[in-house]
């Protein structure tokens, strides 16, 4: 048994911070000591019951909470705010708990766990989820010349160097990130581990036959999704099958869906766009015949996994999604599960939308796409390689 300190700048009250953060430690708690770290934004955390309903979950899943503010405000110097808080609480809580090792989730922890590593020697796993400078720079937030950006890949530079253990979503990645020039023959143990989902909650439903074709687009739309380019897909399949219909669930983003959808000249009569809690996903996916997700093909992307890929998966649906984005391509390819495309014309666009309605008609595709989630997605498999990794490094302590 290990003792952790996981750091998240993500909030456990954010969709994400659910399903890649609390639905991970729930299982690792079971066989270490976790206090766990997070950043909540006060019109989330701030909503009636939400703060005790997190509190409850985690004291029952035998995990210590320390939930504090995000900051958004006045930009850079907030962040700055929130890493020096972050570092501080982090350093007390690693003396309290005796910690071992601190596990970091993403770029902004990271950079408290370094901070944290110095002052007291804890073993540090950098969980990357992405070349986060450049997702900046590819998301249209910083540009490549910006001070801010060359800053935080000087502290990317510091994370690798400094990590004991590093975390990538994607073999893609993985091997970008090692061919770094000051990383060589430096590369620090590196594992593998697929954005990961809960298979107890993503599961195929009785069937959709006789129900019209469905799209089903989950999470975000904007900044490197493309959106746009799902929308010319929908009109294609709209003009294709005069009696198909889009679900879009999204938490923060209606206007811009609807804009979009309205600027495609989509017949919304035929569209549903919702908001759900993460426990409500999987009834929206139970009406779906297919997934489709579209993610700008950059540098920034090899190291992405897309949560909604596991969760169209694991609940029988097969996905259209295109290539240059982490193992996609390859996991679709390989499983026989959906189709990855190089380009976005109406030609490719609509050929594979055809292929995908056939895929949708296999015999038995809804247990494919299963086997295909449970070999790569599954959310035990995941805690199995993070249990591994925290044995390894509290050994090595000793």
């Amino acid at each position: 048994m290990a003792s952790v300190l996981y750091m998240s700048y993500t909030g456990l009250s954010e969709p994400l911070g659910e399903s890649q953060v609390f639905q991970y430690l729930m299982h690792l708690a079971h066989g270490h000591r976790i206090t766990l770290i997070t950043f909540e934004k006060p019109e989330n955390i701030g909503k009636p019951g939400v703060r005790q309903r997190l509190k409850d979950r985690c004291t029952d899943a035998g995990i210590d909470w320390v939930p504090l503010t995000y900051h958004r405000r006045p930009g850079i110097p907030a962040t700055v705010y929130d890493i020096l808080q972050g570092t501080f609480t982090g350093w007390r809580k690693v003396r309290a708990a005796r910690a071992e090792i601190i596990h970091a989730r993403s770029y902004i922890a990271g950079t408290m766990a370094l901070l944290i590593k110095r002052l007291t020697g804890v073993r540090f796993v950098f969980d990357m989820r992405g070349f986060w400078p450049d997702e900046r720079v590819d998301g249209g937030i910083w540009t490549r010349n910006s001070l801010v950006y060359r800053l935080f890949k000087r502290v990317e530079r510091r994370l690798f160097l400094g990590a004991d253990h590093v975390v990538s979503l994607t073999k893609a990645g993985a091997k970008a990130f090692a061919d770094f020039p000051y990383l060589k023959s430096r590369v620090p143990p590196t594992t593998v581990i697929p954005t990961c989902t809960n298979l107890g909650n993503f599961k195929p439903q009785p069937g959709t036959a006789g129900h019209p074709f469905t799209f089903g687009y989950l999470g975000s739309a904007g900044t490197w999704y493309m959106f746009p380019e799902v929308v010319r897909a929908v009109k294609i399949l709209f003009d294709l099958v005069p009696d198909s219909r889009f679900i879009v669930v999204n938490r923060n983003e209606h206007d811009y869906v609807r804009a979009c959808l309205e600027r495609g000249g989509i017949d919304l009569a035929r569209v549903e766009i919702a908001a759900a809690s993460y426990q409500e996903v999987p009834g929206y996916l139970a009406r779906m015949s297919a997934g489709i997700f579209f993610i700008k093909p950059m540098f920034s992307k090899l190291a992405s996994c897309p949560t909604r890929m596991g969760e169209f998966l694991g609940s029988g649906l097969p996905c259209l999604a295109n290539a240059g984005v982490g193992d996609v391509e390859g996991d679709l390819a390989e499983t026989g599960t959906g189709i990855a495309i190089s380009a976005f014309d109406d030609e490719t666009l609509r050929d594979a939308i055809m292929r995908l309605i056939a895929i949708t008609k296999e015999p038995g595709i809804a247990a494919k796409c299963r086997r295909a989630a449970e070999e790569r997605f599954s959310l035990e498999s995941g805690v199995k390689r993070y249990d591994a990794i925290y044995r390894s490094l509290a050994d090595g302590a000793h």
